[in-house]
């Protein structure tokens, strides 16, 4: 399962890469909000960074590839001609950028356009296994499925994610259409998603530090520790 960063941050980007070794990063408008930059030099950052660190490909491997970098559309465009102009200037930035399009029916238009034109998509904001279907049978390269909206309002979502990846797997989509479990609050909800059989992880870099902690983790290093200052000869 691969782990993507969600966040547009470029200093909690590159910790989590040198650290966790992150394949990959969503953003959203909230992220470039919580960025602090205007869109344009946010998204220009990460695509330096890119850059800098060999990960935006070459002619026989894409930068989506290799690295892909998830940026949505601006969010009050709901007119599919709209959402594809918009969708090409930002894929021409870097060739890393994957274009996160909505979950509704002029975004599948859409997103069905930009894939015949070679312009990589991710249909977020997906809260149902109907509205992952239509992800797969178009050939996005991205499907995302959010949970920590949905279980913060009560609902359990492993049958869900597993709902989804059985029906991926019926129809020869899953791997050509990867499935990013969003939305991740809890290091619980990586394993929900692991075990159900998603592709991804996308989730905000205190939740990747906090899958690594342990009570009994710290417990044990106390006691070694006390064990090793009390060793004869140390």
């Amino acid at each position: 399962m691969k782990y993507f960063l969600d966040s547009a941050k470029l200093d909690e980007i590159k910790e989590a890469y040198n650290t966790f070794g992150i394949d990959g990063v969503t953003t959203n408008p909230k992220h470039i909000m919580n960025s602090g930059k205007p869109f344009l030099e946010a998204l220009g950052d990460i695509a330096g960074w890119l850059k800098e660190e060999g990960l935006t490909g070459d002619e026989d491997t894409p930068g989506w590839d290799v690295f892909p970098v998830s940026v949505e559309i601006n969010p009050h465009l709901d007119d599919a001609d709209e959402m594809v102009a918009a969708a090409r200037k930002i894929s021409s930035i870097c060739g890393n950028f994957v274009i996160k399009i909505p979950s509704t029916i002029e975004g599948i238009t859409a997103a069905r356009r930009l894939e015949a034109e070679g312009i990589r998509t991710n249909l977020t904001l997906v809260f149902s296994a109907a509205q992952a279907i239509l992800p797969g049978k178009i050939g996005c390269l991205f499907v995302s499925p959010f949970i920590g909206w949905k279980e913060a309002n009560g609902e359990d979502c492993k049958k869900y994610i597993r709902d989804i990846v059985e029906i991926y797997a019926n129809y020869g989509f899953l791997g050509e259409t990867q499935i990013i479990c969003a939305a991740i609050r809890t290091p619980k909800q990586f394993v929900d998603c692991a075990v159900a059989g998603a592709d991804i992880v996308t989730a905000g870099l205190a939740v990747y530090k906090d899958s690594i902690k342990h009570p009994y983790t710290r417990q044990g290093i106390e006691t070694f520790c006390e064990a090793w200052d009390n060793t004869a000869g140390n």
